[in-house]
């Protein structure tokens, strides 16, 4: 029987680590523990820890809680969440990730001394993303945020701009965008930028590519809200055609299934490393009764 291979390079990021322990950390000492936003975009992650005591609960609901417990997770919070959590006497668990927290430090200290030069700050990033929402505050809520080359339109190349990304983004995308405002910047107009991507999730492409080659099929694990999820699936799926974006072991189709062919199992950064064991036990289950 050929091999089933758990990608060492796959699961959890430090920063979601991180919140996980602090989470557990908090659950342990008892009492309520409030969640804002998902600790992860991953259901099964997110049920595990609430079966453990923590609900999790929305912005609007936040605004509404006194004398609380609230962990932040990794993606990090605008000024206004802590500022309300001041007024209603919330305690705040602070798991935003350090990689995060430098890039808001970053973006406050620019906008702080650029605000009278007429200095567009951009953000290269998912609009209405957790990690963007708490960039905008930065700047309150005046930075712009570019998706894609298209919402290039949005700046205007006669005035100052200053580039930062979102952690999480590809940095082929990031390179494009800056190569594109580069050419188009006209009169005396300065163009900054910073490189502000994640190491540890943006060398996963290249791993997930080396990763999707190397073996026969690939069972991709995620949660269906992982935008890092589907970025990843999407290189496996360009690398080999014969990978399966998958949630939980019943989604495995058995007649994908033999003996002979290689299966690599990964994920997303959001995957914990149990869920995918849970994937190669089906797997392993499902080979047994073949003949």
């Amino acid at each position: 029987m050929s091999n089933i291979e758990i990608d060492a390079k796959s699961g959890f990021c430090f920063g979601v680590v991180n919140a996980i322990k602090k989470a557990e950390e908090e659950l342990a000492k008892g009492g309520m523990l409030y969640c804002l936003g998902d600790i992860v975009h991953n259901n099964l992650e997110v049920d595990r820890l609430e079966k453990l005591g923590m609900k999790t609960i929305n912005h609007e609901e936040f605004a509404k809680l006194k004398n609380a417990r609230v962990l932040l997770r990794a993606h990090g919070e605008p000024p206004s969440t802590y500022q309300t959590a001041k007024e209603n006497n919330i305690e705040i668990i602070d798991a935003s990730c350090p990689v995060v927290l430098r890039l808001q430090k970053k973006i406050h200290d620019k906008y702080d001394s650029e605000r009278d030069n007429n200095t567009q700050i951009v953000i290269y990033g998912k609009n209405g993303h957790a990690e963007v929402n708490g960039l905008l505050g930065q700047t309150e809520s005046s930075a712009i945020v570019i998706e894609k080359k298209e919402d290039l339109e949005k700046l205007d190349f006669s005035k100052n701009i200053c580039l930062f990304s979102q952690t999480t983004k590809p940095l082929d995308g990031f390179q494009e965008i800056i190569d594109i405002i580069q050419g188009r910047m006209t009169g005396d107009a300065k163009f900054e930028f910073f490189d502000t991507i994640c190491r540890q999730v943006s060398n996963r492409i290249p791993n997930i590519k080396e990763f999707a080659l190397n073996n026969d099929i690939i069972f991709f694990v995620a949660g269906e809200k992982s935008s890092n999820g589907k970025v990843l699936f999407a290189e496996c799926k360009k690398y080999n055609p014969n990978s399966y974006f998958i949630t939980t072991p019943s989604d495995i189709n058995p007649d994908l299934v033999n003996k002979t062919a290689s299966i690599g199992i990964c994920g997303a950064t959001s995957t914990p490393k149990w869920q995918m064991e849970e994937v190669e036990a089906k797997i392993e289950e499902i080979r047994s009764v073949l003949i």
